[in-house]
């Protein structure tokens, strides 16, 4: 009993917490532009900026949708509100997290995964913002150069791919039977639409993922 109590106490204020920075975090991107129109008294025009809206809003509301659908689960309450206040989820954020739960020997789903996965998140918050800090420093007169370099440039291009691509070679390696399904939706999505979203792509393989495996348990193919 005591334990389900603790439990309840950290998930509330994990709750609680989070809502608060989420907040804090909307209230500091929207006070930029605010900030920016008093101080050089320029607003933009109602009909043009709602305009604008109307195209992005709706692509914006479904690629949240699916990215807290999608991460959530992987995440964990702690890891997920951390890692919509600090962005960079896909590229960073969920490979650390993956990557800490594997290491450690946890289900991300369970007690111990929300807390390996939140100090994943909030470590490599940490060590993002000092590394970039430290980049900035050193690497300022010299950046353009390196953006502009022939030979460094296909670098940047797959720096997620890389990511993603050593991150799931030991998924891909340890339960290679529910990950031949999504890979192949995936696939066959992007001969398709090659221009598809990637955070809808990977809800659209998750969910291959999951109807996938409980077909192949159906079969007793997979335990």
């Amino acid at each position: 009993m005591a334990k389900v109590k603790k439990q309840r106490d950290y998930f509330d204020s994990v709750h609680i917490w989070g809502r608060v920075w989420s907040i804090g975090a909307l209230l500091v991107l929207f006070s930029m532009p605010v900030a920016i129109s008093v101080y050089y008294n320029a607003w933009p025009q109602a009909n043009l900026l709602f305009t604008a809206l109307l195209k992005l809003i709706p692509l914006y509301w479904a690629t949240s949708i699916i990215e807290v659908v999608t991460f959530t689960p992987m995440l964990g309450a702690g890891g997920a509100y951390l890692s919509f206040v600090t962005g960079n989820i896909t590229n960073l954020k969920l490979p650390c997290a993956l990557s800490a739960m594997e290491q450690a020997k946890v289900k991300s789903n369970s007690e111990e995964g929300e807390i390996i996965s939140t100090i994943a998140v909030a470590s490599s918050a940490i060590t993002t913002t000092v590394i970039i800090a430290v980049g900035v420093i050193l690497f300022s007169p010299v950046l353009d150069d390196l953006r502009n370099s022939e030979a460094l440039k296909p670098a940047f291009s797959y720096v997620s791919a890389a990511l993603f691509g050593a991150l799931g070679a030991s998924y891909l390696r340890k339960h290679w039977k529910i990950s031949i399904f999504p890979v192949f939706v995936g696939i066959v999505v992007l001969l398709i639409a090659p221009t598809f979203g990637v955070s809808t792509l990977l809800f659209v393989t998750i969910v291959a993922a999951v109807a996938g495996t409980l077909v192949l348990n159906k079969l007793k193919l997979v335990k």
